[in-house]
């Protein structure tokens, strides 16, 4: 069985689209990962994650890790059993989430040292620890552990973070290689830093490289700087990385940032977008976001979409299941999104192969900002 590889079979500008075959399925890019936190894609049955379209989705190694615990995930036969999913996953590394949600911090040389935001128990979270926990609930692609600091930061800090990182890459592609059986069929990424500048980018990308991974993420992004920002960095980052391997924008995102970084040659992202504005009213439609809370919605018998999985229920009667705060509506309305998403990529995939692809977002552009949702 292929452990991973990666194939481009069409290319449009900067843009590609293809297919990683891994042992548990093929994932098509470009890709959207939906984003299963805690072992669930939330308000969604895994069955249903898949029928939307979706060939992978990402698991979190900091909330798995607290709760139920990567032992036991582990004990129980693994995450892909013990959620009921057979397609392959990504784990994150548990890096953003020490750094965004645990209280008292402590980071050194050896890793991050920090209190539970469930209970305020204390955790080392290394690059050797961060391999062990993916290992232990059996990812298919695993992140390296790095540091993240704001675009924000000085220049001092963010050298000092990407260096740092570069040497937890290597701390975890050595702890990655010793993982025996599992590192035989698993996958690991590297994650290029830098905030903002392009030459710490170029120092991160390099350093990378001589380590060597399967993939390489772009990551420190969508961390607030703004989309013109964002893709200013995407006009170099991306081109600084291997290009026979795929490309993965950590975090990312709304629709038409994921369509304008697809343009610069991104090949996976994830984000938790569809899932958290589903159960918060909020839908993606083709002519842009719409509240289903809006009183307008209240007698519209039309659906969100005709093609829609959810097409048989009207938005008057998701108005009314998100107003009543009921658990359908978010189920739903997070079905639809998911369902949306993977359309969106399908499109994508469809216009890089037929090289219509600058029509294909110059028209989705256009509809999606025109639209009064």
């Amino acid at each position: 069985m292929t452990r991973f590889s990666f194939t481009i079979a069409a290319t449009d500008g900067r843009a590609r689209t293809g297919a990683i075959a891994m042992r548990r399925g093929e994932i098509r890019t470009p890709a959207f990962m939906p984003v299963g936190t805690a072992g669930t894609v939330k308000a969604v049955k895994p069955a249903d994650v898949r029928a939307a379209g979706a060939d992978i989705i990402l698991g979190n190694t900091y909330h798995l890790m607290l709760r139920p615990g990567a032992e036991r995930v582990a004990k129980l036969g693994g995450l892909h059993s013990f959620m009921q999913w057979d397609r392959p996953i990504l784990t994150d590394s548990g890096g953003y989430q020490v750094m965004s949600l645990s209280a008292l911090t402590k980071r050194s040389e050896e890793g991050v040292a920090f209190a539970s935001h469930l209970d305020g128990s204390r955790h080392m979270l290394s690059p050797e620890r961060s391999m062990e926990i993916q290992r232990l609930l059996g990812s298919d692609i695993v992140m390296a552990f790095d540091e993240l600091v704001p675009t924000t930061s000085t220049r001092e800090m963010q050298t000092a973070a990407m260096e740092r990182s570069m040497r937890w890459a290597r701390r975890s592609r050595d702890a990655f290689d010793a993982g025996g059986a599992h590192a035989e069929r698993a996958a690991l990424f590297g994650i290029q830093q830098g905030a903002l500048d392009e030459g710490l980018r170029k120092a991160s990308a390099d350093a990378l490289l001589d380590i060597g991974f399967d993939g390489y993420a772009v990551g420190g992004l969508a961390v607030g700087e703004g989309q013109e920002a964002m893709f200013g960095c995407l006009d170099y980052a991306p081109g600084q990385l291997d290009p026979i391997k795929p490309r993965y924008l950590m975090g990312v995102g709304k629709p038409d940032d994921i369509v304008g970084a697809v343009e610069r040659g991104i090949d996976m992202f994830d984000c938790v977008l569809p899932t958290r504005s589903g159960r918060n009213g909020q839908a993606f439609t083709w002519d842009g976001p719409i509240n289903i809370r809006n009183a307008k919605f209240a007698e519209d018998q039309t659906p969100l979409d005709p093609e829609s999985p959810t097409a048989r229920w009207t938005k008057a009667y998701l108005h009314h299941l998100i107003k009543s705060g009921e658990m359908l509506g978010a189920m739903l309305m997070t079905e639809h999104n998911l369902w949306f998403y993977q359309r969106l990529m399908q499109g994508l995939r469809d216009a890089i192969a037929q090289q219509r692809l600058t029509a294909f977002a110059d028209d989705f552009r256009a509809r999606y900002k025109g639209g009064k949702g």
